[in-house]
């Protein structure tokens, strides 16, 4: 193998490595500035983008411990490396590929260790994000010390309204 290719190789490999979590897509008819303006949102959000070749993805894929069979990449592929949250990072994968018309397709991805077919990845980038889940989380620890206040304030306000009342009957 030329310097080169053992290069982008090892790379590849690092990269799969060091983030666990990564979707596969396929691209095609993207423009070099919405393809930068992908990378931009990804960087945001903490991941990277990478296009590679398939025969390098593979081959890193396997130095990596992943198995991925070169028949399910058609065409060009890219690869898209989640940073803290692998859920908003698919939820953007999809977003983008929804406003470019489906120029950009995701093929699989690896989350938590476990590999997942494209349906799989677009039913988990429809689940609620870290801060969401904890959000809701929040909200359903609150809801019954509220509901628990607000009665018990509902009682001490009653007697002084009653007292008031009782007051302008005998007056």
């Amino acid at each position: 193998m030329r310097p080169e290719k053992q290069l982008l190789l090892d790379e590849v490999k690092e990269q799969i490595s060091e983030y666990s979590d990564f979707a596969i897509f396929q691209y095609s008819g993207v423009s070099a500035n919405k393809i930068s303006d992908f990378r931009t949102e990804i960087a945001k959000l903490g991941g990277e983008v990478q296009m590679v070749r398939k025969r390098i993805l593979i081959k890193a894929a396997a130095a990596a411990g992943v198995e991925l069979d070169l028949a399910t990449l058609p065409g060009h592929i890219g690869l898209v490396y989640s940073g803290e949250d692998a859920v908003e990072m698919t939820k953007a994968v999809f977003q983008f590929s929804k406003d470019t018309d489906k120029a950009l397709q995701v093929l699989g991805g690896q989350l938590d260790g476990q590999l997942y077919n494209a349906a799989d990845v677009e039913t988990l980038s429809k689940l609620p994000g870290r801060d969401e889940m904890r959000a809701q989380l929040l909200g359903l620890f609150e809801a019954p010390m509220s509901q628990m206040v607000s009665v018990v304030n509902a009682l001490l306000t009653s007697v002084p309204y009653c007292l008031e009342n009782k007051c302008k009957e005998e007056s």
